[in-house]
């Protein structure tokens, strides 16, 4: 019996004609024997969900850098509920859930430690720039598995490079993430926010709570209700107009009183001088880098700019900070 096989008929069965179907994927770069067990698809979550840089996420930041506290979310807990939003949305819709799964939980592989701080240190230094989700393609296609990648399905990889506000993914299952990624962090940086008292509930303008609830289980609840209904025996993934503009201006509230506030943003002149300083200290000394990154120099030819990009965003905070201290700050001498 050919368990795969019998899940890709339920498929064709079940699903809305809008979703993709496993057995229809556009494949992966290097054939592979399918599995008898799992579809295409969900190989692909397995992947991700088992590969180094999805465990580093629980220790890079989210929006707080060295929270005290241990309720404050890491990208790892951003990543599981985003992945928790899109799949409720993709079920609703009859849309392949394990595709959607396996993007969301993709999305953000190519994170730098300390969040967006992290991220515009290193595109502002690198003459080549840098941007997250062209990163977390790269994790996934070169640099998990010793060089060799994950080999991933066509269909995830799009999802996850256009996973962003200004790109369109190809797929459904892709257009949910995309939403559910604004939707996961809009409500869990409030809430993160209101514990570290950056802002109050009541400070959010009425005109958005009005639209989408006073709560973040209540504007959860809007949102992800708002795009199934909109959504249903549709080509495209679809919000109201209202509950669009109301979100997305929380989004921009969210930029002005949080992202870009004093307090919350006090770590990250230390952030960008720890950076630049790991930064110039690699492209200077690169015998010192891991040989899995030399590798990628001496048998892919990348350049020494991309490589040193890959090691320091990979890096998890700790490690960034311990890195920094290894090799800037004086250690006590002692005799033995």
């Amino acid at each position: 019996m050919n368990i795969r096989e019998e899940q890709e008929r339920f498929e064709h069965m079940h699903f809305s004609p809008y979703a993709s179907f496993s057995d229809k994927s556009q494949g992966r770069d290097y054939q592979e024997e399918p599995c008898t067990i799992r579809t295409i698809y969900q190989r692909d979550r397995d992947r991700i969900l088992h590969c180094k840089s999805f465990r580093r996420l629980k220790h890079k930041t989210q929006v707080f850098i060295a929270p005290e506290g241990d309720h404050y979310r890491t990208r790892l807990t951003h990543t599981l509920e985003v992945a928790q939003i899109a799949r409720s949305i993709a079920r609703a819709l009859r849309l392949n859930e394990d595709l959607t799964e396996a993007i969301a939980l993709g999305h953000d592989l190519g994170h730098t430690p300390f969040g967006h701080a992290g991220e515009r240190t290193l595109d502002a230094i690198c003459s080549q720039g840098f941007r997250h989700y062209k990163q977390s393609i790269r994790v996934v296609e070169v640099l998990e598995k010793e060089g060799k990648g994950l080999n991933l399905t066509k269909e995830v990889r799009d999802g996850i490079l256009n996973h962003g506000t200004n790109t369109t993914p190809a797929t459904l299952e892709g257009k949910i993430v995309r939403l559910s990624d604004k939707i996961a962090y809009i409500n869990h940086d409030i809430d993160d926010s209101i514990r570290a008292k950056v802002i109050r509930e009541e400070d959010i303008p009425k005109a958005y709570t009005k639209v989408l609830g006073d709560t973040t289980k209540a504007r959860l609840n809007t949102l992800i209700r708002d795009i199934i209904y909109h959504s249903l025996d549709k080509a495209d993934i679809c919000m109201s107009e209202e509950v669009e503009q109301a979100m997305m201006d929380l989004r921009k509230f969210m930029f002005t009183h949080v992202y870009q506030n004093s307090i919350a943003k006090t770590e990250e002149q230390k952030v960008d001088k720890l950076i630049r300083e790991l930064y110039t200290y690699y492209l200077d000394n690169p015998a010192e880098l891991p040989e899995h990154y030399k590798m990628l120099m001496n048998q892919r030819k990348d350049s020494l700019e991309r490589v040193v990009c890959d090691y320091i965003a990979g890096m998890s905070d700790q490690y960034a900070i311990q890195t920094f201290n290894n090799i800037f700050v004086p250690k006590a001498w002692t005799v033995e």
